[in-house]
């Protein structure tokens, strides 16, 4: 695209990147990061910064001291246990261990060749992105799976691979509380919810359901996969331009004896899912919950803590099976050796988790996360505004928090005891309040460094382009951020003045 002609809007995203790729590299950047909390909790805790903790009544909160003696005590006890459990770490490998067999066994790139064969080509970005909203059924899954999955379909079609990755991370993440399913998500929000309406009405909360916003998500899930779909076709993909890099999938014709592995591999799938179903559906399953009724039962269960072992199952199991089929696989030594080097092609991502994990670890101790967000629940508070605007200004404030602060649950834990019994005596209910919330803290996931798996999907990136930065990401998902929040507003806008329910059971207005 010639420069003089580039719009206001593509300036804006090219001068991201420029600065953004001007950054470290992302591993030395998580370190600088980790650094800068150390130095700021040391400069910060002097000065007696103390808020009430939002879910515990007359407890007091203030910034830690991460260099004093305690503090460095902390930061070389606690240094393993943070790598360790920096939260994607063990979801990437452990997916990725199932993937790696699919993949090497050569069972992805048939079903893929397979796929962009036989789908009109019209729809391929539209199904991407689809299925990277309904990938918040398997929880944080999807983040691992499908945005390489993206870049590869459009790799195969010809197009930037990049987009494809960019299209189908736009659905996972900037899409993530939308689905056509309740979800895990659903039963953790709901609770913490129901928890701070509790506060002001206990008989309400009774009545409460953790389904109180499905009616509202069913709707959310069209509407987001016809925006990330137009932003990639029309924003993102022209951007990028033509792929230049050496990176190449070829769209050959299956053969036989590839049509006969993937029918094995899909029988192979249907007797795992049916002894899967096995374990969660009949009556006292092991992987099944007792609380509530039968739907209450699955969500609220350990088979929703189960989901990312059974999805690497759900590939390792068609992936050897092809294999075998196809002599990919020919004994033992071939299956270890195919998932050795799946884990030695993550080398990139174990190193980001370490210093991220770091980072991420000091922030929450420090407390300056939620010192932050306490002072941005009080601000809103106090500007007095009402209806619409109101509804607004907490969308905006949740998405900026957002930024910094990655784990959703550990954010509305900590909004929700403040928010969802203000908009109560403002007149707005918490299914209300919970679903503003939820489009805010989705659709800025996809645009902060700090979210959990932005590292992860530069490493996925960086196979297309070794030169890929975070300010080529960040630039690259920004018309996504914005245009999901835009779209998803309106949509909430619109549902609170028809005044329709936002699940069974759930209005906008609080009596």
């Amino acid at each position: 695209m010639d420069k003089k002609r580039r719009g206001l809007f593509q300036r804006l995203l090219d001068g991201i990147e420029t600065v953004g790729n001007k950054l470290p590299h992302p591993v030395t950047l998580f370190a600088i990061l980790a650094l800068a909390v150390l130095l700021l909790s040391a400069l910060l805790q002097p000065l007696g910064i103390r808020v009430e903790h939002p879910g515990s009544e007359g407890e007091m909160v203030e910034i830690e001291n991460l260099l004093s003696a305690e503090g460095i005590q902390y930061i070389f006890t606690s240094m393993t246990d943070n790598f360790i459990g920096f939260a994607p770490l063990g979801v990437v490998l452990l997916t990725m261990l199932g993937i790696g067999v699919a993949e090497r066994s050569g069972l992805i790139s048939a079903l893929l060749r397979g796929f962009v064969l036989s789908v009109p080509k019209r729809f391929i970005t539209l199904g991407l992105v689809f299925a990277g909203v309904m990938s918040s059924v398997a929880s944080d899954a999807g983040y691992v799976v499908l945005p390489p999955l993206g870049a590869l379909i459009f790799a195969a079609l010809g197009r930037h691979p990049l987009a494809g990755l960019a299209a189908a991370f736009a659905g996972v993440s900037a899409g993530f509380s939308a689905n056509l399913f309740l979800s895990g998500t659903d039963a953790m929000l709901g609770e913490l919810t129901i928890a701070g309406a509790a506060v002001i009405d206990p008989a309400y909360a009774d009545s409460m359901s953790i389904a109180m916003n499905y009616y509202f998500i069913i709707v959310s899930t069209f509407l987001l996969t016809l925006i990330g779909a137009w932003v990639t076709e029309r924003i993102v993909e022209p951007r990028l331009g033509e792929y230049k890099g050496e990176y190449r999938e070829k769209l050959e014709t299956l053969t036989a004896v590839e049509k006969k592995g993937i029918i094995w591999a899909g029988v192979s799938v249907l007797v795992s899912a049916v002894l899967v179903s096995l374990l969660i559906l009949p009556e006292n399953a092991p992987l099944r919950g007792t609380e509530g009724n039968w739907v209450d039962q699955i969500i609220q269960s350990p088979f929703m803590g189960s989901l990312v072992p059974i999805i690497a199952i759900l590939f390792f199991i068609p992936g050897l099976v092809y294999g075998m089929v196809t002599k990919s696989i020919r004994n033992d030594k071939d299956v270890a050796a195919q998932m050795t080097d799946t884990m030695a092609s993550m080398g990139m991502f174990i190193v980001l988790a370490f210093t991220a994990g770091q980072f991420v670890a000091y922030f929450n101790e420090s407390n300056m996360g939620l010192v932050l967000g306490v002072y941005g629940a009080e601000f809103l508070d106090s500007i007095n505004l009402t209806g619409i605007p109101l509804i607004l200004m907490f969308i905006l404030i949740t998405a900026f928090i957002n930024l910094f602060i990655g784990s959703a649950s550990a954010k509305w834990a900590m909004l929700a005891p403040i928010f969802v019994p203000i908009m109560m005596q403002l007149g707005y209910t918490p299914e209300l309040t919970q679903m503003a919330y939820r489009v805010a803290d989705s659709t800025t996931n996809i645009i902060s460094p700090l979210m959990t798996y932005f590292a992860i999907i530069i490493a996925f990136a960086q196979k297309y382009d070794k030169k890929m930065g975070i300010g080529t990401l960040i630039s690259t998902m920004v018309p996504y951020s914005l245009v999901f929040l835009v779209g998803w507003t309106l949509l909430l806008i619109v549902w609170m003045l028809f005044g329709l329910p936002l699940g069974p059971g759930a209005g906008i207005l609080y009596q």
